[in-house]
């Protein structure tokens, strides 16, 4: 991974992790030359009127800023107007098999920072206004061309009564016109505008969250309730009389928060927390439970010519020590570990070349993550 990456201008990945991650934009011509995307126009409104699809459409019409969330149906589009507006598709690569493999180009940045690949269309002048994220992203440009303004401005006032995040007083400090195959590669708050120069643009957003510290503190904190028991008792034997019986005294607060002071963690809570956490599913994902109830030995079967794959919409991450798929942790026999790094690196594992006992272990390590539909054999 330390060569020079024709993704990111020749260079390493450690050159742009030092660099630019999280630090400052970076435009790359060419990332992936001619690139024209992975799927059609029609192909992507296909997929905004199915039910599971999170997408939206974002119009402006007269300067005023309207927002429809989808699903949608053939009607929604063919009344659309022939310009000034921008169709969105959340978690493309949840449906779009082609999906893994240009993200596996963005390796370089942990799987357990990735958010999902959006994908947007815009006939000219299609927008979603100025505005700042909160994530880390990198544009790139499948057909059309789309004008990008950018600006690491410290005035982040937003527009009144609009259904979107609009920057209220964005000015342009660099500006760039991308092509197919063109990348912009944005950090987190850096306020920018995409303008769609023509017919059929198609930009693809590959973005890396970026929890909130609320998000992991209230996560954790629901963690902790689940995970450690605090023995003992409130002990008051010292109580004496009070002017007002309504009051909390002093001292019942003093004792309450000596109490609380034997909640404690270690790495290994905070590492199985993270474990959980960053493998959840997003709430609205849902999973084909396999119709076939198959067995350990047939399972081990079917892996002697066959491979192990993901589900478009799994995770899998591991720890030192642990494993954990789709926020649940996953018990790994030591004869696999190194077989199943490699499944949750790569999103799939060639079986073929392993010997019966370890293809016996992997199907039953994997049994009900199987038949949950969480993993699939191809």
């Amino acid at each position: 991974m330390n060569n020079p990456l024709a993704l990111l201008n020749q260079l390493t990945a450690a050159e742009f992790l030092a660099e630019y991650w999280q630090k400052k934009p970076l435009l790359i011509r060419q990332a992936i030359p001619n690139f024209q995307g992975l799927l059609t126009p029609d192909e992507l409104a296909g997929l905004a009127c199915e039910e599971e699809v999170q997408s939206r459409i974002v119009q402006n019409i007269d300067d005023t800023w309207l927002l429809t969330q989808g699903p949608f149906d053939e009607d929604t589009f063919t009344s659309l107007p022939e310009r000034d507006w921008t169709l969105l598709v959340q978690s493309v690569n949840h449906h779009l098999p082609e999906a893994a493999k240009l993200l596996s180009q963005f390796n370089f940045i942990p799987h357990a920072r990735l958010d999902d690949l959006m994908v947007s269309y815009a006939p000219i002048g299609g927008s979603v206004g100025a505005h700042m994220d909160s994530y880390d992203v990198f544009l790139l440009q499948g057909s059309g061309k789309r004008r990008w303004k950018i600006n690491a401005q410290p005035d982040l006032t937003l527009v009144d009564n609009v259904p979107l995040r609009l920057l209220k007083h964005f000015v342009a400090e660099q500006e760039w016109v991308l092509e197919p195959g063109d990348m912009l590669y944005l950090p987190p708050n850096i306020a920018h505008h995409g303008i769609s120069e023509d017919d059929d643009c198609m930009t693809y957003s590959i973005g890396f969250r970026v929890p909130k510290t609320q998000e992991l503190i209230e996560g954790f904190l629901a963690h902790l309730q689940d995970t450690i028991q605090v023995d003992g008792l409130y002990e008051d034997a010292d109580l004496s009389l009070q002017e007002h019986p309504a009051a909390i005294s002093d001292a019942m607060i003093e004792k309450v928060e000596t109490m609380l002071q034997n909640i404690a963690w270690d790495k290994t809570i905070v590492s199985d927390f993270l474990g959980r956490y960053l493998t959840e599913p997003k709430p609205d994902v849902l999973y084909e439970t396999s119709t076939d109830s198959m067995n350990i030995g047939e399972i081990a079967q079917l892996l002697a010519d066959q491979s192990l794959w993901l589900d478009l919409k799994s995770q899998l991450l591991f720890t030192d020590t642990h494993f954990y798929i789709n926020g649940e942790p996953l018990v790994v026999p030591d004869d696999i570990k190194e077989q199943v790094r490699e499944l949750a690196d790569k999103r799939c594992l060639d079986t073929v070349n392993l010997n019966e006992q370890e293809r016996l272990t992997l199907a039953s390590t994997f049994h009900s993550a199987l038949m949950a539909g969480y993993l699939h054999i191809e």
